[in-house]
């Protein structure tokens, strides 16, 4: 993919200049990621997995920086397990060329069944949007074809429950979750939807195309049918009724419900 060096400076220039006139600039989504080497993982193959942790705008392969999360763990067989201490430091390379930091870890799959790995990254500072951003993510893995667990609620602040198993998608399947704050549903929340673009091979039309926007229903339940083979990130945004001090000043928090699904293409 082309160098997007220029894309940064871009932003940052649209950033001065809605302080200057007022001027609306193109928001790009942020989306902390879970990605695990393979969502399913079959009797008789490696059941060793390598799970990422990042921070970035999947679509356009913009990187930001990760500090160590606040808790990272996996939910399986009713029992949740703190992996926190066996996460490793690493880094990657953007679209832009920029490396940023990230995290991983070496995961053997020893159980049948759901796990859901999940994290709480620290919070973030957006200075373009004058917020702190929490997106609490998890991603689910199933093993030897025990499909039991994949509904549990984690009882994160913010989550999002899948009412369509999340995994053995096939491109185009539609896809149905309910947005959870504190255990409660929310109603007509905002559900940001990205591709990860890996790639960078998916080019948008326009500026709409790279973030999908969708609101849950009066029951908190919302619906996605992912075009394209590859991982999803849903993200379900809610402002936090506390607030975080930054240089003296109190600024308001967005809380994010993040969940990370793999879709295939039929016959592949």
């Amino acid at each position: 993919m082309k160098n997007r060096s220029w894309l940064k400076q871009l932003l940052t220039k649209a950033v001065i200049m809605v302080g200057m006139t007022g001027a609306v600039a193109p928001a790009y989504a942020h989306f902390q990621m879970v990605i695990p080497s393979d969502e399913i993982v079959s009797a008789g193959e490696n059941r060793q997995l390598t799970i990422e942790l990042l921070f970035t705008h999947p679509f356009e392969g913009m990187g930001l920086h990760m500090r160590k999360p606040v808790r990272f763990g996996v939910w399986v067989a009713g029992r949740e397990s703190d992996l926190l201490d066996k996460l490793q430091e690493s880094s990657y390379q953007d679209h832009a060329g920029d490396t940023l930091a990230s995290y991983q870890m070496r995961y053997k799959i020893r159980k049948p069944g759901d796990h859901l790995f999940f994290v709480e990254p620290q919070p973030y500072w957006e200075a373009a949007e004058e917020r702190f951003i929490i997106h609490y993510t998890k991603t689910v893995v199933n093993a030897f074809g025990m499909e039991e667990g994949w509904e549990h609620e984690l009882g994160l602040p913010v989550e999002i429950i899948p009412l369509t198993r999340p995994y053995g998608l096939w491109t185009n399947n539609l896809f149905r979750g309910v947005v959870k704050h504190n255990g409660q549903p929310v109603p007509f929340a905002r559900v940001e939807v990205e591709y990860y673009n890996t790639k960078g091979d998916v080019t948008a039309p326009e500026d709409p195309f790279i973030t999908q926007v969708i609101k849950t229903d009066a029951n908190g339940v919302f619906a996605y049918a992912m075009p394209k083979a590859g991982w999803w990130g849903m993200a379900a945004l809610i402002e936090s009724n506390e607030r975080m001090s930054h240089e003296g000043k109190a600024y308001p928090v967005e809380l994010g419900a993040v969940l990370w699904v793999k879709t295939r293409d039929i016959g592949n």
